[in-house]
């Protein structure tokens, strides 16, 4: 059985996930960890429970989302893992880090691309990727079929939806994802979001006002 368990981190209060199960492997999804503290606040979680990080993954590459990428890869030897339509948004960190005065390390370039239909594996768990642009074009989502939750990014957040006023964001494509492909996901299903607190698909449905 997957655990979830979430910080919050950074300027920007963005969640990072951090997900395992009995074997103690662990896959570490949006590392936002910005300073020491938060570094070590993370470091010393994995340490505590004995896990063991065999996976780095952004659901898209957000400078609140990536800020931990470099730490994270370095410490435990990961490869990150990203949709290939996000690489120009994760290129562009160093400059938006610049453009807000935040401190930042430049990532280390992804080693894998991710896709819709892939399966990302840790322990005896699996995970399913659905592909869900328009807060970013390179966002992906992650699914649990027995467990019925999905990792979303910023795709969607309780009572509202992702930003699309940023290089790369589009409305109506973002609409679409949601409504295409995290909806019919079924109304029991859990949304762990980037931002905030969780979700439900049913509570959504009939409750966001942007998807009347």
């Amino acid at each position: 059985m997957i655990t979830i368990h979430s910080f919050v981190f950074g300027p920007f209060q963005e969640n990072t996930y951090l997900l395992y199960d009995e074997t103690k492997e662990c896959i570490i999804i949006d590392p936002g960890c910005y300073d020491d503290r938060e570094r070590n606040k993370l470091a010393s979680f994995i340490d505590n429970n004995k896990l063991k990080p065999v996976k780095l993954i952004n659901t898209h590459c957000h400078i609140d989302h990536v800020v931990g990428n470099r730490f994270i890869a370095d410490k435990y030897q990961l490869k990150l893992e990203i949709n290939k339509n996000d690489l120009p948004v994760l290129d562009s960190l160093m400059m938006v880090a610049k453009m807000y005065n935040l401190n930042a390390e430049p990532s280390p370039p992804p080693s894998v691309f991710l896709n819709e239909g892939d399966i990302i594996k840790f322990g005896n768990s699996t995970l399913e990727i659905l592909f869900t642009p328009g807060h970013s074009p390179g966002s992906i989502t992650f699914y649990n079929k027995e467990q019925k939750f999905m990792i979303v990014g910023d795709v969607l957040f309780y009572g509202s939806i992702g930003r699309t006023d940023l290089p790369g964001g589009h409305y109506d494509t973002l609409i679409s994802s949601i409504k295409n492909k995290l909806l019919p996901m079924g109304d029991e299903y859990v949304v762990y979001n980037g931002h905030g607190s969780s979700t439900k698909i049913g509570f959504e449905r009939k409750n966001n006002p942007f998807l009347d």
